[in-house]
Formats: C-alpha cells, sequence, structure tokens
C-alpha cells in the first residue's frame, strides 16, 4: 500500500470507491505550498483540466487514500498517466495530527485556461462530498470557467 493524494474529482470518495475499490480512504488534509490551477485546456472537459502547482501562500484540501498495487495501475488507466498526460510527484499533506508522504497527479502541461461549467461544479461536489470547509468549496463555486454551451 502506497498513500494517494486526490485533489480533484477524485476527492468525491464513491467516485473513488468505484475507481479504486481496494484502496480505503485513511483521512483528509492540506498541500500547504500548493495551488490547484487549471491547464491543458486541448486535453479536457471541454476546456481545462484540474492540477497543482507550488505557491508558497496557498494550500490544497486533499482526500488521502491508502491505495494498492492494482488500484494504482487502474488509477494511472482513468487519470492518463500512463499516456503521459499526468504525472507523479510526491507531495507532504499535513493531517490533523501528523504530516505524511503521498504522490499526486501533476498536469504535464502548461497552466492556463478556463475549467468547463460542468467539470468545475463536478470538482466542487467532490470537494462537498470529501467534507472539505465550507468556504473552500465556496471559492471553487465562484472560479471563473466556460459557459458549457458555446465554450
Amino acid at each position: 500500500m502506497t498513500l494517494y493524494a486526490a485533489y480533484g474529482t477524485n476527492l468525491d470518495p464513491a467516485r473513488m470507491g468505484e475507481r479504486c475499490p481496494h484502496s480505503p480512504l485513511r483521512g483528509t488534509g492540506w498541500l500547504e505550498g500548493w495551488r490547484l490551477t487549471f491547464g491543458g485546456e486541448e486535453h479536457g472537459w471541454d476546456g481545462a483540466l484540474a492540477t497543482i502547482v507550488q505557491d508558497p501562500f496557498e494550500q490544497v484540501f486533499v482526500g488521502i487514500y491508502d491505495i494498492t498495487d492494482e488500484d494504482v495501475s487502474a488509477l494511472d488507466g482513468w487519470e492518463s498517466a500512463d499516456t503521459g498526460l499526468f504525472r507523479k510527484v510526491k507531495v507532504r499533506v499535513s493531517l490533523l495530527d501528523s504530516e505524511v508522504v503521498a504522490w499526486a497527479y501533476v498536469l504535464d502541461a502548461f497552466e492556463g485556461g478556463l475549467p468547463s461549467a460542468t467539470y468545475l461544479g463536478t470538482l466542487a461536489d467532490a470537494a462537498e462530498a470529501a467534507d472539505a470547509p465550507a468556504d473552500y468549496v465556496e471559492a471553487l463555486r465562484s472560479r471563473p470557467c466556460r459557459s458549457n454551451f458555446g465554450g
């Protein structure tokens, strides 16, 4: 087992239960010194995809999963890590009572572009399902995005 830090749609425990049925949620925490952003507009759901970049003044809410090797392979497929779209990086996660090292997916594309309204709503719903703080969820919901009608 290894630790995985989920920050996008995989924050949703139900989605992770479907994608990685052998990998339980260990808890939630924060990536301090990282910022949620978007990039790779040409690859995404009618818009840019969520990713994280280092930023000393920001933090990103994450779910921490104990992930099996079998589920890592499945998740790599879901996240297109096997094609090089995303790569894995080690990150330090601050939990309520400790810190752990986990890996997260980072988009291998330039930062920039807007996510679709549908994708942004899915991200916010996932954060809400993971019991992210209300102000974090609201900040996600209020981010600029592309209209789903005509881009």
